[in-house]
């Protein structure tokens, strides 16, 4: 008898494989109007039938998926039309009758995908498109996911050519414009999504022996495919380092999927044998101004050994409308965080320099931009997904954000340098974190893990009372941030000197981060889009959504208000004015601030080892 698997109140047959193959089509090929087509079919049985469009999406943590973009739909068995009705207490879910004698339905209907940020992500330019499947598929109730079977093709616009883990179906005809993959369960489908672009390069960079991994570039413009050869020696140092800090991969086959594009929407999102990824037009033919960005990649790849291959037990569900939990995200996001500022440096993606002043704007940012620390703990953030996916906040410093990407980040430098020490140097998180993401499968191809399995695994290479730090650390606010970092030989200090990661991503967003003397963050449009909590901004009455007309009378400029900061901090007797307006209202702000243009940075603690390095 086959296992069965309570969810809720529902009980599904874990064995029982939905009966015959969804086939699925796909047409991307209106990219001036953005608009996707989709036809369906579904192996029926008469009688009640539910389906679901995925809401819950692995990766993002929350009930993301795009109902809103579905329109037009229309079931039909031949030719006749078969009305459906919208679950009203589940959105998400679809009912209809299947009339007797009918064994195949076809469902048509459209993806409105954005025009704009403001409607939600772009993910097609006249250029460049991303296709995620849980955008385009309705799958059937009462299976796990991995036991339904899906053949889906697309139509790509004229000439376009693709990157994606899904792998074509033999003899494909390779002139045509409409690409067919291999049968695969649902689960792997809506974990494999597409790029396509009308520029295309493909580089190979998998290690001697091992399964192929490959660097899909798509762009608008062709030259920003020219990747040198060091450059693209940096990546493939970014694979073999990564197998080296977490063990053997656990696929069969790999491919970054990265768009060079301004248009199309920002993405960072992992999957088993793939990562979307987006990057400035520029990425290559910047590459000795823009650094930051490059970690993204080394983020992404950890997430196929630590997320989605080992992943929190609440994470795993067995189909996309149970909902998940998001409380070890600082496992699954944290320590990935970790190891992609780790990698990008080992791979040389980064330099000493670059990643030492990364680290240090990265605990700065908790230190002087986050009070909210002191009433809400590490582990309560990561149920922000939920509460807020991404929108701004009013008082992000108070409120807090998705923080357990980089508060997680220091838990495990942490973590990292106390296994170093409680073992003499000759044990690291490498070690751990080869023994912990090995772990054998649980759910099909997936291992799930719970809180005990993290502690077990920590106290096999240094026992000491794991679950009680971890517990504290992330289940208490105001905890320590520095002592991790002190261990591996350094400590925080503020100074007027650039921090180089802090202007990297000032160039990159066009932004004024002047979170560590005003507490203020300003746009590109002047506007300020971060005030810190209790800092002197704040004191002064600023806030967020506020625009800066003018300093000290004169028309605002950047380095017109940082001038004025240097001038308070020289000895000047009148405070900086700033001339502001907010909604309709114009008013005059005098901030009497003097300790001048403040950056963090990373000072070697005298007598202590650099075991960042």
């Amino acid at each position: 008898m086959a296992a069965l698997l309570l969810i809720g109140t529902q009980v599904l047959a874990q064995g029982a494989r939905f009966p015959g193959v969804i086939g699925l089509h796909v047409d991307v090929s209106d990219v001036e109007r953005r608009i996707w087509r989709v036809t369906e079919t579904i192996p029926v049985r008469p009688g009640k039938l539910s389906l679901f469009y995925p809401q819950w999406l692995p990766g993002k943590h929350a009930a993301r998926g795009p109902i809103d973009q579905l329109a037009g739909l229309v079931f039909r068995a031949g030719d006749r039309r078969i009305a459906w009705q919208r679950d009203p207490l589940n959105v998400y879910r679809f009912e209809l009758q299947v009339p007797a004698g009918v064994s195949q339905l076809t469902a048509e209907f459209q993806v409105a995908t954005p025009q704009t940020a403001e409607q939600e992500r772009v993910v097609a330019t006249v250029g460049v498109l991303g296709l995620q499947w849980n955008q385009v598929v309705l799958y059937p109730d009462g299976y796990l996911v991995r036991n339904i079977a899906v053949q889906a093709s697309v139509r790509l616009p004229a000439g376009w050519r693709h990157g994606s883990a899904m792998r074509v179906e033999t003899g494909r005809d390779g002139a045509s414009d409409t690409v067919d993959f291999a049968t695969v369960p649902l689960e792997v489908l809506i974990d494999s999504p597409l790029f396509a672009g009308r520029q295309f390069r493909q580089i190979d960079l998998t290690p001697a022996g091992s399964p192929p991994v490959l660097l899909n570039l798509l762009a608008e413009e062709g030259a920003d495919l020219a990747a040198t050869d060091a450059q693209i020696g940096l990546h493939r140092a970014l694979v073999r380092e990564t197998y080296a800090a977490l063990g053997p991969p656990r696929f069969e086959h790999y491919d970054f999927l990265v768009a060079l594009s301004s248009s199309f929407g920002s993405i960072g999102l992992e999957h088993h044998r793939s990562a979307e990824i987006s990057q400035s037009p520029a990425f290559f033919r910047s590459w000795d101004e823009d650094f930051g960005s490059r970690e993204v990649l080394a983020h992404e790849f950890t997430h196929s050994w630590n997320g989605k291959y080992r992943r929190p037990a609440r994470l795993w569900t067995p189909h996309y409308n149970q909902p998940m939990q998001d409380d070890l995200l600082w496992v699954y996001e944290g320590m990935s965080q970790y190891y992609g500022m780790v990698l990008a440096a080992r791979a040389g993606m980064w330099s000493q320099d670059f990643g030492r002043d990364d680290w240090a704007a990265t605990v700065a940012a908790l230190d002087r931009k986050r009070p909210g620390r002191s009433w809400r703990a590490l582990e309560d953030t990561t149920f922000q997904p939920v509460i807020t996916p991404r929108r701004p906040l009013a008082w992000v410093s108070w409120q807090r954000t998705e923080d357990y990407y980089t508060e997680g980040a220091m838990l495990w430098l942490n973590i990292d340098t106390r296994l170093r020490e409680l073992t003499a140097g000759r044990q690291s998180l490498d070690d751990f974190a080869r023994l912990f993401l090995a772990a054998p499968a649980t759910q099909g191809w997936v291992s799930t893990y719970e809180f005990g399995d993290v502690v077990r695994a920590l106290n096999s290479i240094a026992p000491i009372d794991w679950a009680g730090f971890l517990r504290e650390r992330v289940g208490s606010p105001a905890q320590p941030l520095l002592d991790g970092l002190e261990r591996a030989g350094f400590g925080l200090v503020y100074n007027d000197q650039p921090n180089k990661a802090i202007a990297d991503s000032e160039r990159t967003s066009r932004n004024t981060d002047l979170g560590y003397s005003l507490g203020i963050v300003i746009s590109r449009d002047n506007v300020l889009t971060e005030v810190v909590w209790e800092g002197p901004a704040f004191k002064a009455g600023l806030t967020t959504n506020t625009t800066l007309i003018a300093v000290n009378g004169r028309a605002y400029s950047s380095d017109l208000l940082k001038g004025a900061i240097i001038a308070a901090a020289a000895g000047s007797e009148a405070p900086i004015e700033l001339l502001v307006r907010n909604q309709d209202r114009f008013r005059t702000v005098r901030i009497d601030y003097r300790d001048g243009l403040r950056f963090p940075h990373l000072a070697p603690i005298a007598g202590r080892s650099d075991l960042l390095g």
